[in-house]
């Protein structure tokens, strides 16, 4: 009787060994995750108010040029509820070739320094340097547009090849939207086309598996897919469906807390959907995708207890789907909806999509795991892995008829969180009620010269019953100033 009690007591302390083992290591590399992929949603948004400026297609065109911008944050600490500031400067280089628009040439570089308050860095390090990077690299090459150029015909097939660092953005953005250095390869006869991809991702990513060594600057990740999409009733709908394999190249890291994890998370996702336009004044976009594959188990299980790693086969889902309603008045006024739907896994042991703390051994992971980029808010940001996401959404162009507030465009988003599964985990400590919480985001675009943008983020999130007991609101700002020359 005494030794049934004591080993009772030593399970439930090493239960508890296992949980301040957890938060302590796991916290920092959560946090970092979740800000490097708000990060990401910030760079896209203000790259794309550059590129807007970008000449359009001439029949020959050298061009270059660069761009600077100037970034404030604040972001409240997901569980200590401290405030960290950054302040960050990038500079981006560009060139492009053009010749009659049938051979395009695009390259653009980067460097930036990340200046934080003393001790409000995520991983420690204090200030940095973030590398010098080409993060695009891209020839393309069109058939169609070289035998009209050349040859005076518009052949209904064609031809396209774009190789080398990229964007690639599939469907919804639900499984796949990441930089690749590869090449997607287009054919196109009459109303069909397909896709073809094959690369692997460029290294200096933040990685899914935040439990991994050195996973917020080494992703080593293979993608080979194709998707095939037809334009339907004069290109009012275009439904798609593809599959698309995943092969992990991390299988020689290891760490040797809590037993030896090692990584090797091999996935494929087969999708089908649709998007387009059911009115002139309603658009659409729905993405479903199952992910198939197979991936080592954690260490060890919920009780601490160490256990060899198992290959566990992988059964997930995830649906995205979207409304866009535009009132095509003269300030542009847009509405929008958005559910997101991912399956989550309840023999998961602490987190949705690590390794480390993951699959329970010799269990079917259920968790959905992608490398998509879905808009899931500034403040809370989490992954679409065990969750049920609504948001709702408004934005406009309220001065069109002054000269200098003409391009200013604000908005706003609200999100209602849940877990799917309410006994799964999710990327951040969690208890066994499904609402996460709400969150209402502010943003600002104005451009107010051809050479000058300004951007302004604000979210709020208020925990729900499944977030730890005694959180407080949590704020995001963003605040940035693009400057072109």
């Amino acid at each position: 009787m005494k030794d049934m009690i004591f080993r009772s007591a030593a399970c439930r302390l090493c239960a508890l060994t296992l949980g301040l083992m957890l938060s302590n290591s796991a916290v920092a590399q959560v946090s970092l995750d979740r800000f490097e992929r708000q990060l990401e949603q910030i760079r896209r948004d203000t790259r794309l108010l550059v590129d807007e400026n970008v000449p359009a297609e001439q029949r020959a065109l050298f061009d270059y040029g660069a761009y600077a911008s100037f970034y404030f944050f604040a972001i409240d600490h997901p569980t200590t509820n401290r405030t960290h500031i950054l302040r960050q400067t990038d500079l981006n280089g560009w060139a492009r070739v053009n010749i009659d628009g049938v051979h395009q040439f695009f390259l653009r570089g980067r460097v930036g320094y990340q200046d934080f308050n003393a001790g409000d860095s995520f991983d420690g390090d204090g200030d940095d340097w973030v590398d010098p990077t080409i993060d695009r690299g891209v020839y393309r090459f069109d058939l169609r547009r070289a035998m009209e150029a050349y040859n005076g015909e518009s052949p209904d097939y064609n031809f396209t090849l774009q190789a080398g660092r990229q964007l690639v953005h599939w469907a919804n953005g639900l499984v796949l939207s990441t930089d690749i250095d590869g090449g997607v390869l287009g054919f196109e006869y009459g109303p069909a086309t397909l896709e073809v991809l094959a690369g692997r991702t460029r290294e200096d990513q933040v990685d899914i598996d935040s439990s991994r060594p050195n996973f917020d600057d080494e992703m080593r990740r293979n993608f080979y897919g194709a998707m095939l999409s037809v334009s339907l009733d004069d290109n009012k709908h275009r439904p798609f469906i593809y599959g698309l394999v995943q092969d992990d190249d991390n299988a020689n890291e290891v760490i040797t807390t809590l037993g030896t994890t090692r990584y090797d998370y091999n996935s494929y996702y087969i999708g089908l959907g649709s998007t387009g336009r059911i009115t002139e004044f309603l658009g659409y976009g729905v993405e479903f995708a199952y992910e198939g594959g197979d991936t080592l188990s954690s260490a060890f299980n919920s009780n601490a207890v160490v256990a060899p790693q198992t290959r566990d086969d992988i059964e997930a889902w995830a649906l995205d789907a979207r409304l866009d309603y535009y009132l095509h008045d003269e300030a542009g006024t847009q509405f929008s909806g958005e559910v997101l739907l991912a399956s989550g896994d309840d023999d998961r042991v602490t987190h949705t999509t690590n390794t480390f703390g993951g699959n329970s051994p010799g269990t079917t992971d259920e968790a959905f795991n992608a490398f998509g980029l879905i808009d899931t808010g500034l403040s809370f940001a989490p992954n679409a892995s065990n969750l049920f996401m609504v948001r709702l959404g408004a934005s406009t162009y309220p001065f069109r008829g002054s000269s200098y507030f003409r391009r200013l465009q604000i908005g706003t988003n609200v999100y209602f969180f849940s877990k799917l599964d309410s006994n799964a985990p999710i990327d951040e400590t969690t208890g066994n009620d499904n609402f996460l919480g709400f969150e209402t985001d502010f943003f600002a675009n104005w451009q107010v010269t051809s050479d000058l943008a300004l951007s302004l983020r604000y979210g709020v999130f208020f925990p729900g019953e499944a977030m730890p007991a005694g959180q407080d609101a949590r704020h995001f700002l963003f605040t940035g100033v693009t400057v072109a020359f």
